[in-house]
């Protein structure tokens, strides 16, 4: 595949047959990422089950074995991770309480989510109740927000740079919308549970580390995920099949964190994000910038119609 017209320095692009390593790549977006990205890099898959990830992911991806929650995630990185110059993290955990937050992955949570909320009734308000509950369960190794999309991005960029070093080209982090609007309606109530601010301090993260390192850093911020494959039955979209894919094709991007044409409940289809990903790679757009990508009614733009979108951000 011909890489698109260079947007930043050498040093920050990636050039096809680069090592490209999918953080998440089991997950619904993780997997249509890693196998598009396949088709200009060599991409390492990081997963929980690699049996369960090779029946989606065949064998252009080499997949490796690894729990962020870990005790030493640098040392179960590092196979993955070695010389990668190409990181795109796509794992995450959903806004609110759901079997995704089980230590599993699997299991119900409401059980053990009243009995948090009810051992941290005397924190004070509803918000500070909420909060102890949270770090309670964080401490008994559920997937909160804090865990998954906070700590786990720390663990994750302290082991990129001790198995790839000095040959960092860039990282693709999959965010949000509203991670830099959580006071406006309607992000305070999906930040309820912290995401979104789990998120904030990972963007945070990254940038510094970035800034320390030389590698380019692009925040991709979707709306409501929808659309195939439907393997992780523990999100709304996928739960409920929420598939407008015939009609609702065309692809929006906003530079920052936005509302697209108006509309605060355009969301994004998962396949979207990982052509929008690849050609942000592939051709180097948005480095060291955030942009918002969602979909509307219409067809899917020609690959260089995409490509001239992401060089405008």
């Amino acid at each position: 595949m011909l890489v698109g017209i260079l947007l930043t320095p050498l040093s920050a692009v990636l050039a096809p047959g680069d090592t490209v390593t999918v953080l998440g790549a089991s997950g619904n977006v993780g997997k249509l990422v890693a196998l598009r990205l396949a088709d200009t890099f060599k991409v390492r898959g990081v997963v929980r089950d690699a049996a369960r990830a090779r029946a989606f992911l065949g064998d252009k991806v080499s997949l490796y074995e690894a729990d962020l929650r870990g005790d030493d995630v640098t040392a179960a990185l590092a196979p993955a991770l070695e010389g990668a110059q190409g990181l795109v993290v796509c794992t995450g955990t959903t806004a609110f309480p759901t079997q995704a937050w089980s230590p599993s992955g699997r299991e119900g949570v409401s059980l053990p989510v009243l009995r948090a909320l009810f051992d941290a009734r005397e924190a004070g308000g509803l918000g500070a109740v909420v909060e102890a509950a949270i770090a309670s369960l964080s401490a008994s190794g559920f997937n909160t927000p804090t865990v998954v999309d906070e700590v786990g991005n720390y663990k994750i960029l302290e082991a990129w740079e001790a198995a790839a070093g000095a040959s960092r080209k860039r990282l693709v982090l999959l965010s949000s919308v509203g991670v830099q609007r959580r006071a406006e309606m309607p992000y305070p109530i999906l930040n309820a549970c912290g995401v979104l601010d789990a998120k904030a301090a990972a963007e945070a993260a990254i940038v510094a580390d970035a800034a320390g390192a030389g590698y380019a850093y692009t925040f991709v911020r979707p709306g409501q995920l929808f659309g195939g494959p439907y393997d992780n039955n523990y999100y709304l979209g996928t739960l409920f099949q929420l598939d407008k894919d015939a009609e609702t094709r065309e692809v929006l991007l906003g530079k920052g964190d936005v509302t697209l044409n108006d509309d605060p409940q355009l969301g994004t289809l998962r396949s979207t994000l990982a052509e929008v990903i690849a050609q942000t790679l592939e051709c180097g757009a948005g480095e060291n910038a955030d942009f918002t990508c969602v979909n509307a009614k219409g067809e899917f733009p020609e690959p260089v119609v995409l490509r001239e979108r992401l060089a405008a951000l």
